[in-house]
């Protein structure tokens, strides 16, 4: 098992099919099939998804099923009637499919939908249990398992997750409606590496990050509280040599042939979609009937050859879509037909292998024109399958193909009359250039292959897994932390640095909400009261609030990042006299900007400025921010001043105070055999430098630091802090 592989899809790659009391099993044929077959047979692993027949239709031949299924190196996830109407029927295709696709008035909101997906979600989440342990590579695809990643990494932390959505990811606009948002996202977050298709889904999901959750990205790498997480772009290949040789095979020879017969020698223009409202048939049926109404002269010149494969035909607005279609095509034909010619033919089902390789030979122009689609593989087939680099793409700048296929007529689905002039121009267009413009595309095809693709996303899984080593050497080990811990006891004299904000409590959206609770209070207290032992709370927050907060508790007070210090039972000082007059200059630009910035404001402390864009929209803010920064970095140059980046605050303060020189003034002054620093962020860094070598520095969350340690949270924080004194409470040799 260690090692495995495990492919993890709503479907499995077989369909299982019930006729006449007997079950039967057909490989599918479809590209994400082939594109990951080799990974997890050749490594022993296993695909698992639903068979496609509810739990009650198989009660008893459960067995039969995965014996059988065991020769395809499949394991079914079965699934009740209610639930595939719920979770699949429901959730799915009723919230999810039409929202991210923008058909935003299709999306239905139900609570009861919504349990039954994240239920069935966690059935897979135990299937994959059954067989995967720590070693184990799990990719998990599409849009039916988006809580699947964070579900597996909760009872598997090791393991390595990909995940890959095969659909578009909408841009926030449209996804902050949902109800459920920030569930979806964190549920994909469970995931080491996030794959899309295209960069601007890439962009719409860091944005929603973001925007909903908070966590910003260095080069696609969100880091949040458990792990670093990669977003990257994959655009899904075909199985080139499948379609590029095509016409080799008898069977596909015979087609070809056959089709000619009853066509003779008119032009052809296919279409081939599932029937869904995304695909934009109606439009391009209209858009048909408008291209021979503008040019009759290709009246009884040319055929549309309509391939719609049923899809989802118990859904209401596919039931709508069809009558629609079947209307259109109706009143199309009866007002252009003529004896002898039928403008549309229309193939209202799946097609085999052989048939659609010879539609696309024989097919002078494709027509592919969805109003949105996350690839569509249909115009990468065609263009692979081309006889003599001969035809033409029309393809739809909706489809995340268009970013790869440049080459096609891009056009506008929603825009008829571009739509009718691209049919014209594909007819026109001279042969040399057909092949000019299909060559590029086949040898891009030919280069990025399903193969390459399913090949790429594991390597680039590989890659991120071991970022993530880099940073979870550092993670304060329970080996480390005993280590700590019995040093603390044994410790002649002990000194422990602690940063507040994002070290000892949450974020909070203003300064002033984030007090101590009674709890934090007392393990401060605990702690400054053990013999020989000296605690410094180092804060960037103002004298004034220290003072309040925990003036009565016994600790050393440090404030605005070392300005100020206050021994313990002496008065506050400073570390060296200091000029405010620097603020008049700063003051006023930084109040500018967060003018500018709704939910920001600039917090005035005695010797140091600070803009916070916590509350503020998180797209625009962080643009300000860096206009901020550039505009204060221009100005300070030559003002001994340092302007500091931290977390969602800007702070300027003179150069020479900082955490690391307020430390030594305390080392300066003892003999400390025991010294514990925790952080979180940029200005703890110049505390971590100055300290001892053999010091315990440890850094709150992910990100790059010069800490020897890190831990996950404020909550690690507190509970190490606690464990220090009952440690040293109990005295040397006790709790080891």
């Amino acid at each position: 098992m260690s090692g495995r592989v495990i492919i993890v899809s709503n479907r499995l790659p077989v369909t299982v099919t019930k006729r006449e009391k007997r079950l039967h099993f057909t490989p599918s044929a479809g590209g994400l099939a082939t594109g990951l077959a080799s990974f997890y047979r050749e490594q022993g692993g296993l695909w698992l998804g639903w068979p496609g027949l509810s739990a009650e239709s198989l009660r008893g031949r459960e067995e039969e099923i995965m014996s059988q299924l065991q020769h395809y190196s499949c394991r079914p996830v079965f699934l009740t009637q209610r639930q595939v109407e719920n979770y699949y029927y429901g959730f799915s295709n009723k919230t999810l499919w039409p929202l991210f696709h923008y058909f935003l008035q299709y999306a239905i909101f139900d609570q009861k939908l919504w349990e039954s997906y994240r239920r069935v979600n966690r059935l897979f989440c135990d299937a994959v249990l059954e067989v995967a342990d720590k070693d184990s590579t799990i990719w998990v695809h599409d849009y039916q398992l988006l809580l699947l990643p964070a579900l597996i990494r909760e009872r598997l932390p090791e393991a390595k997750i990909g995940f890959f959505l095969h659909i578009p990811f909408p841009s926030f606009e449209i996804f902050r409606v949902l109800p459920w948002r920030a569930d979806l996202l964190n549920g994909l977050l469970g995931a080491d590496l996030v794959g899309f298709h295209t960069f601007d889904y890439a962009r719409h999901f860091l944005s929603s990050v973001r925007r909903i959750l908070g966590y910003e990205h260095n080069l696609g790498v969100i880091t949040t509280e458990r792990q670093l997480v990669k977003v990257d772009v994959f655009p899904m290949g075909i199985d080139f040599d499948r379609f590029a040789y095509s016409f080799e095979r008898a069977d596909v020879c015979h087609e070809v042939r056959r089709i000619r017969r009853r066509i003779g020698e008119r032009k052809v223009i296919l279409s081939v979609d599932r029937l869904d409202y995304t695909k934009g048939i109606a439009q391009r049926l209209k858009a048909f009937d408008l291209f021979l109404e503008r040019y009759p002269e290709y009246k009884e010149k040319v055929v549309l050859i309509l391939v719609a494969v049923p899809s989802r035909t118990r859904v209401e607005h596919y039931m709508l879509l069809k009558r629609e279609v079947d209307e259109l095509i109706g009143r199309i034909n009866g007002r252009h037909g003529v004896l002898g010619w039928t403008p549309i033919w229309y193939l209202y089902r799946s097609l085999p292998f052989s048939t659609l390789a010879a539609l696309y030979n024989l097919a002078d122009i494709a027509l592919v024109t969805p109003m949105r689609d996350g690839m569509n593989l249909i115009a990468k087939e065609y263009v692979a399958t081309t006889p003599g680099d001969k035809g033409v793409l029309i393809l739809s700048e909706m489809a995340g193909a268009a970013a790869e296929l440049g080459e096609a007529l891009i056009i506008n689905p929603f825009d008829l009359n571009q739509m009718a002039e691209a049919m014209r121009e594909a007819m026109e267009m001279p042969e040399e250039e057909q092949r000019d413009r299909n060559r590029i595309m086949k040898e891009r095809l030919r280069r990025y292959t399903v193969h390459r693709w399913a090949e790429e996303f594991m390597e680039r899984l590989d890659e991120i897994k071991e970022l993530q080593r880099d940073f979870i050497s550092r993670k304060l080990s329970p080996e480390v932390r005993e280590t700590l811990l019995q040093d603390f006891v044994k410790a002649r004299g002990a000194i422990e640095f602690l940063d507040y904000d994002g070290s000892l409590v949450p974020f909070a959206s203003r300064p002033e909400k984030a007090s101590p609770d009674a709890a934090l209070r007392q393990l401060l207290r605990d702690l400054a009261h053990l013999p020989n032992n000296k605690v410094v709370l180092i804060s960037g927050r103002p004298k004034e609030t220290l003072e309040e907060w925990f003036g009565d508790l016994g600790l050393n007070l440090v404030a605005e990042h070392g300005v100020w210090i206050k021994e313990k039972g002496k008065d506050w000082q400073m570390l060296e006299a200091l000029s405010e007059d620097w603020k008049e200059a700063i003051k006023p630009i930084m109040e500018s900007f967060a003018d500018r910035t709704p939910g920001a404001f600039v917090e005035e402390k005695r010797f140091s400025l600070v803009w916070h864009y916590r509350r503020a929209d998180p797209e625009l803010s962080n643009h300000r921010a860096r206009e901020l920064k550039d505009a204060l970095l221009d100005i300070t140059k030559n003002l001994d001043l340092l302007v500091l980046d931290g977390n969602k605050v800007i702070e300027v303060k003179p150069i020479n105070i900082n955490k690391g020189r307020a430390a030594r003034y305390f080392l300066e002054k003892g003999d400390y055999d025991f010294v514990l620093a925790i952080g979180d962020d940029w200005t703890d860094e110049d505390l971590f430098e100055v300290l001892p070598l053999y010091s315990y520095t440890i850094k709150v969350g992910f990100g790059v630091s010069r800490a020897r340690f890190s831990v996950n949270s404020y909550r690690e924080v507190r509970a190490l802090l606690q464990e220090m004194v009952q440690r040293r409470k109990q005295g040397p040799g006790e709790g080891t």
